[in-house]
């Protein structure tokens, strides 16, 4: 028998649903149930739901790919010697996480599918083999697109049009039982690398599912959070943002601490927490599991390199790990920006002041908030080689990103762009765009412009030295200004007549003073006005007034829970039997106090980072010859004998060019020369030739040109 002292313990970590207690545990109000519904109707409006035709259709291809690997794996035993008994006992079995298996995913949206199989089948000869070899002989399977050197190799390809990402786990079993439980960590006994990381997909997607309070209301609040990320450009893991994992982990913390609260409370205060956390102090849904099987677990306090992490969220399976490790000083203030805007947007809507779910989900104007940019483009000879192109230099982008928050040492920040650009008057070719801007509050140096040539010469070199690159795989990185986007970008490649003056910060910013439509306040010397205080009393007043709504007034109907045991519907008094009574967490007081005291986390002293962020040390490649490359960024020349062929353009970004729309400083005094014409390309090395290009664009603060490199 266990301990009781245990046993208690754990039964109070259960009834808790975190770490930590609530910060509030009010029930709904009339007001609440009404807005919830309206969120919901707006999230169908915006077609985030699938019809019950694509669900059907989900449902048949997953049942005929279980068939697939069922049949496979038999095959695999057979032709490895098994007798015939052991053949007819041999199995394989599939399992479906991420969105998916969450129940958030939208029409045409990817399946994410593991397939786990008995110790005899590999994953390199077996998997990326034989099963390669039965789909692509298969009709009904296109796009067949195999990555087995990912840190979590995938299979992708679409089936009848159902797109599909399919993992590989072989477990130290002799034969896969149809009720395997992914959920017991004996499972990981033995297993590889690669496939511990691949079934840690099932095992967090579950863990989630029940460490939430309310299934359906944590449902509706996470299409809310993806759909608002997604249209503030800050919706992907590979470019150092979040991707679908960390916004459902966020969203899964929240719940946690407001259990009874309908969607549109747990919206508000998303942002409300996220707004005050204090990063780096990491999201947990559970206390982290210690090592028990010989794991790594994230602990800034045994591993130094996971101090460098700007943004842990913890995943709550074992062994627990920051699923945000991607995330830079640039894409975290850009986060932690769109937190902000995020938050007086729905203080407003609870004050019913002029505030919707439009303006909350009002799309960012990327190519309109800065005045410089890097523009990316990359070509390939077919689609295919385009497809594998553009994975590998999507997925490096990170790396131009903290490449240049390094060799400028973060004065100069890049707010990279989500997604690609085809132009449709260059077949197989697309680009790649980052906003660039002087970090916010720095005083600028006059005359000092910022040089990072050697910084995109070595990132360029990075890239070309992808193990796939085939003859014509191409990038080119040029400076472009705001007023020089090419016209590809914009909706029906026309370019807005009047671009709106916009920033990066919400329209209360009281960090960089600017209003609510982006226009900057200046006081009568010139200089940009501090609205804070002025805002922190009106929002004050709004929470106070919403608060007292909200507790004076509690909804006495009945409302779907979707409570995750019976699917029944319940009444707000068993959601909250004591809804009634004085909640003291329900208090603005309280709240701000329980918000504070969670955001400190448990991991105060890991907030320092190391010189260099722990991605970039861990490029193994170049981890050595780089540690110094880009020190002295004015007069470096790079050593390698290719670097001659492998600049593109030649960057040079003023310290006193601030990309701010705020036009805190003039940019009258820049010039810009002529795109010189291209050369021809020369060779890195034998397999992948970098096409050269002279300078293409300078610019100083003083008006003058810039010294030629060579």
């Amino acid at each position: 028998m266990g301990s009781p002292g245990l046993s208690n313990r754990n039964s109070s970590l259960q009834q808790r649903l975190g770490i930590t207690g609530p910060i509030s545990s009010s029930g709904p109000t009339e007001y609440d149930v009404a807005k919830s519904t309206e969120l919901d109707k707006y999230l169908q409006d915006a077609g985030l739901y699938e019809s019950r035709e694509e669900a059907i259709c989900r449902e048949e291809v997953l049942g005929r790919l279980d068939q697939i690997v069922k049949i496979w794996v038999k095959t695999i035993t057979r032709a490895k010697g098994f007798n015939e008994q052991i053949v007819r006992e041999a199995n394989a079995k599939i399992f479906t996480f991420g969105s998916y298996r969450l129940g958030v995913h939208g029409p045409g949206a990817d399946i994410d599918v593991l397939c786990v199989g008995p110790r005899h089948t590999t994953r390199d000869e077996d998997f990326f083999g034989e099963l390669h070899k039965m789909l692509s002989k298969m009709p009904e399977v296109t796009e067949l697109r195999p990555v087995p050197g990912a840190r979590v190799p995938v299979m992708g390809f679409k089936f009848n049009n159902v797109s599909m990402d399919l993992l590989y786990a072989n477990l130290s079993l002799w034969v896969i039982p149809e009720d395997l439980d992914l959920s017991q960590e004996s499972i990981l006994q033995n297993a590889d690398e690669k496939s511990v990381l691949s079934l840690n997909g099932c095992r967090v997607t579950d863990q989630i599912l029940n460490l939430v309070p309310n299934v359906q209301n944590y449902r509706t609040t996470l299409r809310c959070i993806k759909l608002w990320a997604k249209r503030r450009g800050i919706y992907s893991n590979v470019t150092g943002f979040l991707g679908g994992i960390n916004w459902a982990l966020l969203v899964a913390r929240i719940c946690q601490l407001y259990p009874n609260a309908l969607p549109n409370i747990l919206v508000s205060r998303f942002f409300r927490v996220y707004t005050q956390w204090q990063w780096p102090n990491p999201v947990m849904l559970c206390e982290i599991r210690e090592d028990c099987l010989g794991l790594r677990i994230w602990d800034p306090r045994k591993h130094p390199s996971d101090k460098n992490h700007r943004m842990p969220i913890i995943t709550p399976a074992y062994p627990c790990m920051n699923s945000s490790y991607n995330v830079s000083s640039s894409t975290l203030r850009i986060i932690t920006e769109e937190f902000k805007r995020g938050g007086e947007i729905c203080e407003d809507m609870e004050a019913k002041k002029k505030a919707d779910w439009d303006t909350l989900f009002e799309s960012f104007p990327f190519f309109e908030a800065y005045k410089n940019y890097l523009q990316i483009d990359i070509s390939a000879e077919n689609p295919d080689d385009l497809r594998n192109w553009k994975g590998w230099v999507m997925s490096r982008l990170r790396q131009l990103t903290l490449k240049i928050e390094r060799d400028t040492d973060g004065m100069l920040q890049c707010h990279p762009h989500p997604q690609d650009f085809p132009d449709k008057s260059r077949p197989l070719h697309c680009s790649y765009f980052m906003g660039l801007q002087l970090k916010q509050g720095v005083p600028a140096k006059e005359g000092e412009p910022f040089d990072i040539r050697p910084t995109i010469d070595e990132f360029k070199h990075f890239v070309n030295n992808y193990v796939g690159w085939k003859h014509g795989m191409n990038i080119f990185v040029t400076h472009v200004k705001r007023r020089d986007i090419p016209v590809f970008v914009f909706p029906g490649g026309v370019r807005p007549n009047c671009p709106s003056n916009v920033t990066r910060v919400s329209n209360r910013s009281s960090e960089l003073g600017v209003s609510g439509h982006g226009q900057a306040e200046k006081s009568q010397e010139g200089k940009v006005a501090v609205l804070g205080d002025t805002n922190d009393k009106k929002r004050k007043q709004a929470e106070d007034s919403v608060d007292a709504l909200r507790n004076s007034k509690p909804f006495s109907g009945e409302y779907s829970s979707g409570n995750r045991d019976t699917g029944k519907e319940k009444s707000i008094s068993e959601i909250n039997p004591l809804l009634t009574a004085t909640d003291i967490s329900s208090s603005k007081e309280a709240e701000e106090l329980g918000i504070e005291n969670i955001t400190r986390g448990p991991y105060d002293a890991h907030q320092a980072f190391s010189e260099e962020p722990d991605e970039l040390e861990n490029d193994i490649e170049y981890r050595n010859k780089d540690r110094d490359f880009g020190r002295n960024m004015k007069n470096i020349k790079l050593n390698s004998p290719c670097s001659e062929s492998i600049v593109a353009a030649e960057p040079v970004f003023s310290q006193k060019e601030n990309n701010s729309s705020t036009h805190i400083h003039s940019n009258e005094s820049l010039e810009e020369l002529e795109p010189a014409e291209l050369t021809p390309p020369l060779s890195s090395r034998n397999h992948a030739p970098v096409p050269q290009r002279k300078p293409a664009f300078r610019f100083t603060t003083l008006g003058k040109s810039a010294d030629k490199g060579s």
